[in-house]
C-alpha cells in the first residue's frame, strides 16, 4: 500500500457568531470529541486483501455514471478546507479526507465503500438547473440547496451548524451574486437539515414575516422526541456508528455514506411558520410553484419530498439518496417501516417520476434524464420492498432474528446497482430490524427469552472450552486462517469472562479490525473499528452528557421534559417515596400533576390535585434553562424564578432519586 500523500492546506475560514453555543443531545446524537485517537495502522491481512480483490473483480466499476453526475455542474470550490468557529475550534475539515484523492486502492477499505467515499469528496458550489437550482456540497453531512426565487434564495435544508451554513451561503453569494433569503424549507426532522438555520437567517426576520419556514406535519414534535428519552445511550452508541473517536484515514473513518461526517459546531432551531399538513400540498414560494409530498414514517417520522412542476424537478429529501439507508440505525431509534418507505417512493415515481428530468436530494448528488431518474427510483423502491417482503417470507418459514442476517440476500440485480449498495444501512442490521419491527427481539426459543447476561454466561463457556490457554491459540489459528467471525465468537466469550485479559482483548480488537476493513457499510465499519480502538486504548474521555440547547429547549414540551426526568428515576432509591405535586406555568396557563408512586414518576396535563403535597408555580420561560440543563428546579426557585407552596421537601425527595447518566459507559468489557 502506498503512503498517504500530503496535500497543501489552504487557510481555514473563521466565522464569528453570537448565538448560544450549547450543543444538544439531539444533534443526531453523533457529535463526539474533537480530539481523535491515533490510528493503529494495522495492515489488511492476506484474507482481507483477497476479499477486497475479489470485490474489485465482481462489482460494476465500469458503470461511472455516478462519478459523472457527481461532478456535473461544478462552478467553484473555496480556497479553504477548514471552517473554524468563533473560538478558533475546527468545525469542519474537508482536508482530512484528501487521502481519498491520491488514486490508491486501499485494501483496508471495502472497494465499494472507497468508491462512495471518493464520490462524496464533492466540495463547493454546483449548478443543478441553469439559473435556478444550485447546491453547496461538502460543507457538512448534508447539502444546502439554493432555489433562485423572484426576490431571493429559497433554501432547502440548512445543514447542521450555524458555522457551516453561514459559510455555505456566503460562498454561494460570492459566486452567484448577493441575494437575500426569502424562504427556508426543512425537509425533515433530523437536525443535520435544520440545525444551521441561524447561520442563514435572523429570527427577527422570521418573526416579522419576511422569511417563511416550511416543514412537514409533525416536524416540531419529532425534531425533539426521537433522541430525548434514550439520549445518553444514543450518544454513546453513535460514537460507534459514526466512528467519532477514529482518525480519518485508510485505517479509520473514511465516510458516512450520505456525506463525509457531521460538523462540530453550534446548532439551533427556529420554529417553522408554515406546516405542510396535507398528503400533497401546493405552494407558491417567492414566485416558484412547489408541490410538497408528505412521506411520514419513511427516513424520518416527519419528512416531505417536493416537486417543481414548471421545471420538472423532483426533490427526494433523504428518501432517495445514493445508498440504502437505515431501517434500524445502530445509534438506536425506532425501527423504520421499509414497506411504507417503498410505497412512498412508488407514489412519487408514478406521480412525479414519469415527467421528472432532474432529481435532487439533501445528500450525495443529483440525477439527470427521465430514464436515469426512473431507474434509480425503481431500484430504491424495490430494494426497500424486497427487504421487507423477503425478510417476512423467511420469517414465516421459521428464520429467526438471530439467523436472518445470515440468510437474507439482496437480489443479484440490485447488488449490481450502485444506488442501492449498503453504505449506510446494511442487509445485516436492516434485516434484523424488519423482524424486530413485526415480531420483536425474541426468536421463539425459550433459552433466549430470558438469557443470562454475557458476563454471567461467559465464564461457563470459557471453562467448558478449556480456559484462556486453549481459547487463545485456537482463536489465533482462526484469525490467521481468515475465519474472523468464528474467532470473534470465542474471543468475545473470553473477553466477557476475563475483561482484564489483555491478550484476548487485543486479539479480539485485531479481529474486529479486519472485519471492519471488509464491511461495505460505513456504519458497520465504524462500529467495528471503534470497538477495536476501545479494546486497545480504553474509552476516550468525554464531557458530561449534553443538555438541550436553548432553541431545542423552547421546542420541547413540558410534558416531554417530565417524561425525560422520569427516565432518570432510580426505582430502588425511590422505594417507599410517594408524593403529588401540582405544577403550574402561569405565563402559558399550563397545569400538570406530577406523581411519585410505586417507585415511578408519572404526569398528566390539564389537571390539578386537591391533595397535592406541594404546588410549584414557574413560568415556562423560567423552565427553559432547566430543560436546557443550565439550571435546576431548586436553583430557579431559590433565585426567585417561581415559587413553591406546601411541602417543599418533596423536591429534595425527587432530587435524591435522580441519577446522572455516564456519557462514556462501557460497551466492550474491560474498556474503562
Amino acid at each position: 500500500m502506498s503512503q498517504r500523500r500530503s496535500h497543501p492546506r489552504p487557510m481555514p475560514l473563521r466565522l464569528s457568531h453570537t448565538a448560544a453555543s450549547v450543543l444538544s443531545v439531539l444533534l443526531l446524537a453523533t457529535i463526539g470529541s474533537a480530539a481523535q485517537a491515533q490510528s493503529t495502522n494495522a495492515p489488511a491481512s492476506p484474507a482481507t486483501v483477497a476479499a477486497q480483490q475479489a470485490l474489485r473483480a465482481s462489482l460494476p466499476f465500469e458503470d461511472e455514471r455516478d462519478r459523472e453526475e457527481s461532478q456535473r455542474g461544478f462552478i467553484a470550490a473555496p480556497d479553504y478546507r477548514q471552517i473554524l468557529g468563533a473560538a478558533g475550534n475546527v468545525v469542519w475539515d474537508m482536508g482530512r479526507y484528501d487521502f481519498l484523492l491520491d488514486g490508491t486502492d486501499y485494501d483496508s477499505i471495502h472497494p465499494s465503500l472507497q468508491r462512495q467515499a471518493t464520490l462524496n469528496m464533492n466540495y463547493g458550489l454546483y449548478e443543478v438547473v441553469p439559473d435556478f437550482i444550485y447546491q453547496i456540497r461538502g460543507y457538512d453531512l448534508a447539502n444546502m440547496t439554493l432555489i433562485r426565487g423572484e426576490r431571493g434564495w429559497i433554501l432547502f435544508d440548512v445543514l447542521l451548524t450555524l458555522e457551516t451554513a453561514q459559510a455555505a451561503l456566503q460562498f454561494a453569494n460570492e459566486q452567484l451574486g448577493e441575494r437575500p433569503v426569502t424562504a427556508i424549507v426543512y425537509s425533515h426532522s433530523h437536525i443535520d437539515h435544520f440545525g444551521g438555520v441561524r447561520g442563514v437567517v435572523d429570527e427577527a426576520q422570521v418573526i416579522a414575516g419576511n422569511v417563511d419556514i416550511y416543514a412537514p406535519v409533525g416536524f416540531m414534535e419529532e425534531a425533539i422526541s426521537e433522541n430525548v428519552y434514550a439520549g445518553n445511550a444514543m450518544s454513546r452508541r453513535a460514537s460507534y456508528q459514526y466512528g467519532n473517536p477514529l482518525p480519518a484515514g485508510p485505517f479509520g473513518q473514511v465516510d458516512s455514506a450520505i456525506g463525509k461526517a457531521l460538523a462540530r459546531g453550534t446548532s439551533g432551531l427556529i420554529a417553522p411558520t408554515i406546516v405542510v399538513s396535507e398528503a400533497f400540498e401546493e405552494h407558491v414560494i417567492d414566485g416558484v410553484t412547489i408541490v410538497f409530498q408528505n412521506t411520514p414514517g419513511t427516513e424520518a417520522p416527519a419528512e416531505m419530498n417536493a416537486w417543481f412542476p414548471e421545471q420538472k424537478v423532483f426533490w427526494a429529501a433523504e428518501n432517495i439518496t445514493a445508498t440504502i439507508h437505515n431501517i434500524y440505525t445502530l445509534r438506536g431509534a425506532l425501527v423504520r417501516d421499509a414497506l411504507a418507505w417503498s410505497e412512498q417512493i412508488n407514489e412519487a415515481l408514478y406521480r412525479f417520476g414519469q415527467d421528472a428530468e432532474v432529481m435532487i436530494a439533501s445528500h450525495n448528488w443529483p440525477r439527470w434524464g427521465n430514464d436515469r431518474i426512473q431507474e434509480v427510483m425503481r431500484d430504491q423502491r424495490d430494494a426497500y420492498a424486497n427487504l421487507n417482503n423477503q425478510v417476512l417470507n423467511l420469517a414465516n418459514r421459521g428464520v429467526t432474528i438471530n439467523q436472518i442476517h445470515n440468510v437474507y440476500k439482496v437480489p443479484e440485480s440490485l447488488q449490481q446497482s450502485w444506488s442501492v449498495r449498503q453504505y449506510h444501512g446494511s442487509e445485516f442490521h436492516n434485516s434484523r430490524g424488519v423482524i424486530n419491527r413485526y415480531l420483536g427481539f425474541w426468536d421463539g426459543n425459550p433459552a433466549t427469552l430470558a438469557p443470562l447476561s454475557p458476563e454471567d454466561s461467559a465464564p461457563l463457556y470459557v471453562e467448558m472450552m478449556g480456559g484462556a490457554a486453549a481459547i487463545l491459540p485456537r482463536a489465533q489459528a482462526l484469525f490467521d486462517a481468515g475465519d474472523y467471525r468464528l474467532a470473534m465468537e470465542i474471543l468475545n466469550k473470553l473477553v466477557y469472562a476475563e475483561p482484564d485479559n489483555t491478550a484476548a482483548s487485543h486479539l479480539l480488537a485485531a479481529t474486529f479490525e479486519q472485519l471492519g476493513y471488509q464491511y461495505e457499510s460505513s456504519s458497520m465499519r465504524n462500529a467495528f473499528l471503534t470497538a477495536a480502538m476501545e479494546l486497545r486504548q480504553g474509552v476516550a474521555p468525554a464531557g458530561p452528557a449534553r443538555g438541550t440547547g436553548p432553541d431545542l429547549a423552547r421546542a420541547m414540551s413540558t410534558a416531554q421534559w417530565w417524561d425525560a426526568v422520569a427516565t432518570r428515576v432510580d426505582s430502588q432509591r425511590a422505594e417507599g417515596i410517594e408524593f403529588v405535586i401540582n405544577f403550574v406555568s402561569p405565563d402559558t396557563g399550563e397545569t400538570m400533576i406530577i406523581e411519585m408512586s410505586n417507585s415511578t414518576l408519572t404526569h398528566i396535563s390539564g389537571y390539578q390535585a386537591d391533595n397535592a403535597d406541594a404546588t410549584i408555580r414557574m413560568n415556562r420561560s423560567d423552565l427553559i434553562p432547566v430543560i436546557a440543563g443550565q439550571a435546576t428546579l431548586a436553583s430557579q426557585l431559590m433565585a426567585g424564578n417561581g415559587e413553591v407552596t406546601g411541602n417543599a421537601g418533596v423536591l429534595q425527595q425527587l432530587a435524591s432519586v435522580l441519577v446522572e447518566f455516564d456519557p462514556v459507559f462501557e460497551i466492550m468489557p474491560g474498556t474503562r
